[in-house]
């Protein structure tokens, strides 16, 4: 990788919101030798333990080193390795630090990644997760039984302990995103009993170009896939939904419209991307698919009109980059 920095992916959203089965897709297309992940629950200060002697949730920013996620987002941006610290999930433990060295494109997903202007600006691509709150209830309590060790009455406990730092840390962060990810189920359909059924709606902003989706014969529109013009806290965006019974021949006529505007880039089966786990069982979801290969056009695009993207210059004596120098390049 010479003459060109990573491009930088940044996926977040509350707990059990999706953001690890979106970006299992994005590896899958862009190829698991092409991607560095990132979670900034690495950057957690204290274990499970200490946080529940001290009564502080891992959302709320005093709980993480936001300051070491700041600066190694901005070698990350310049293509520079970091010594990230690693967090274990499963035992609620600090462990040795990783050496990370960025590969093209780095996928950084988490809670806390957009909330700093700092961090913000080393990104290419900002994207939020938004399910409704019953919906994420359901996944973060099938999530924690399983993979977790908690109970359900130790999951719902934490999810009350956790909703004032969730509206006041995490949520906020959706204003920053240039893609809204809302997985929902259909009217009428109880969260828990919608799984492979859910529709998707993506608020596209204007802060970078999206793919031309619209109009004339070859347009997108149909029963199962719609693209309006809108509005999201008062300002103009495109809204494009897809419904959970979205048939394979407009899945794939989408898929096409995607594909054709990516000259030169191979095609992937569409067998590789749009899975997720439920419950021990892989399942396929043509809406996840479809979201997984238009933020992978955003990734891609941008790779492509980066061939000119130069590496940081050599570190100050400090050790740190100047903020300046990232916000020009950037």
């Amino acid at each position: 990788m010479t003459g060109r920095r990573p491009v930088l992916l940044g996926i977040m959203g509350d707990s059990a919101a999706g953001k690890s089965t979106l970006t299992q897709g994005l590896t899958n297309l862009l190829g698991p030798e092409c991607v560095t992940r990132v979670c900034t629950d690495d950057y957690h200060k204290f274990d499970r333990r200490q946080r529940a002697e001290m009564n502080i949730t891992a959302l709320h920013p005093d709980c993480n080193y936001l300051d070491i996620l700041e600066l190694h987002l901005e070698r990350l941006h310049y293509g520079q390795p970091i010594l990230k610290p690693v967090y274990d999930h499963t035992t609620g433990s600090l462990l040795r630090p990783a050496y990370v060295n960025p590969a093209e494109f780095v996928i950084v997903e988490g809670l806390l990644g957009f909330y700093t202007p700092a961090m913000r600006q080393f990104y290419d691509v900002k994207v939020y997760l938004q399910p409704p709150e019953d919906l994420r209830r359901v996944w973060k309590i099938r999530r924690d039984t399983a993979r977790r060790g908690y109970s359900v009455e130790q999951v719902l406990a934490e999810l009350e302990k956790r909703e004032a730092d969730s509206r006041d840390y995490i949520r906020p962060q959706r204003q920053y995103a240039d893609i809204v990810v809302q997985f929902c189920p259909p009217p009428g359909v109880p969260p828990e009993e919608a799984d492979g059924r859910l529709d998707v709606r993506l608020i596209l902003r204007p802060t970078i170009p999206h793919p031309d989706l619209s109009g004339g014969s070859g347009g997108i529109e149909s029963s199962a896939i719609r693209l309006a013009l809108a509005r999201d806290t008062g300002r103009p965006v495109d809204i494009l939904e897809i419904d959970g019974s979205v048939t394979p021949e407009q899945t794939a006529h989408l898929e096409e419209m995607i594909w054709r505007q990516l000259p030169g880039v191979s095609r992937i089966p569409a067998d590789q991307f749009g899975s997720y786990q439920d419950r021990g069982e892989t399942r396929h979801s043509d809406p996840l698919a479809l979201t997984q290969l238009l933020l992978t056009y955003h990734l891609l695009r941008e790779y492509r009109s980066g061939a000119q993207r130069l590496f940081a210059p050599p570190l100050a004596p400090s050790g740190r980059l100047r903020t300046t120098q990232a916000a020009d390049v950037a």
